[in-house]
């Protein structure tokens, strides 16, 4: 596969402007790596790794921290690589640094394979194998199971690809404890069954880019209605599976209120969607914005949770 081959068309400026300030440059390659999902991806981890039977010291943990950070960043910035084409076709990617010229293919393809290798390495090193391993699975699921065999394939890609967003609290548990246990799979769980409603959401107020793109997102597929269904169904198992720390005896009873009031929410917005009218953008929009927050808030009403108990 070839770093240019086929994200290069006629007219694309592939090579970075040369006068450029050093901050912009840098700003360009923080944008490669798609800092606000590696916000949630960190924040994620850092779940797993404060609810961990297993501590590390605040060195070890943060060096943890930013080893995935790393890996995320490296993923984002790969898969900017491979679907520079892509991006350039929709109004809501085409400023990025690569459809843009900001950045080279080549400079992306070679920083991110370098921040895939430093953060694997890394976290290796400061923790233990099992972690790295982790780690280099949740890179390439998304690089290569993801990015380059599903999305431009299967209107399930984001379902089977989920499973790359869904491993950061797994890899942060296992950098903790060395072990594998259910409760991280509970995690892992709860966010790959966030995934498919999330990002069907916003697929619903962008299915006419993505069908001029020619990815087979399930708005394009299959029709907003079916998107809509599906989104319903995924919430109800989500709100299940939220529920899942308190069966397995690791979140109490704050933990279990909180969670039933926000999978709640989460249902009635998705309940409201399939109500709607056939577009319905306000509608997907808000879903899309609260299932954000919900993850966020999920995951902070666990640690609450925990810092209640253990007070």
């Amino acid at each position: 596969m070839s770093f240019t081959s086929h994200r290069t068309e006629p007219g694309q400026i592939t090579l970075a402007p040369a006068r450029r300030s050093r901050r912009t440059r840098a700003g360009d390659f923080v944008a490669l790596m798609k800092p606000r999902v590696m916000s949630l991806v960190v924040f994620a981890a850092f779940t797993g790794l404060m609810l961990a039977p297993g501590h590390l010291d605040p060195f070890t943990s943060m060096v943890t921290l930013f080893s995935i950070a790393m890996g995320a960043g490296a993923a984002g910035m790969l898969n900017m690589w491979y679907e520079a084409d892509l991006d350039a076709l929709m109004a809501r990617t085409a400023m990025r640094p690569l459809p843009r010229g900001r950045v080279s293919n080549e400079e992306a393809f070679v920083c991110g394979c370098a921040l895939a290798g430093a953060a694997i390495v890394t976290l290796g090193w400061i923790t233990n194998l099992a972690a790295a391993a982790l780690l280099a699975l949740t890179i390439f699921h998304y690089v290569f199971v993801y990015t380059v065999w599903l999305k431009r394939r299967t209107p399930q890609n984001i379902v089977i690809g989920g499973a790359a967003g869904a491993l950061p609290p797994v890899v942060a548990w296992v950098a903790a404890s060395g072990t594998l246990t259910a409760e991280p799979l509970v995690l892992f769980m709860i966010i790959f069954l966030w995934t498919p409603p999330h990002f069907w959401a916003l697929a619903l107020t962008r299915s006419g880019e993505y069908a001029r793109a020619g990815i087979p997102m399930l708005p394009v597929v299959l029709g907003p209605q079916a998107t809509k269904r599906q989104i319903v169904i995924y919430s109800i198992l989500l709100a299940a599976a939220s529920l899942l720390p308190n069966a397995l005896g690791f979140a109490g009873g704050f933990y279990a209120v909180f969670a039933t009031l926000l999978s709640g929410t989460f249902v009635f917005y998705a309940v409201q969607l399939l109500r709607g009218q056939a577009g319905a953008p306000k509608a997907a929009r808000r879903l899309f914005a609260f299932s954000i927050l919900y993850l966020f808030a999920l995951f902070s009403g666990l640690l609450l949770d925990a810092a209640i108990v253990s007070a």
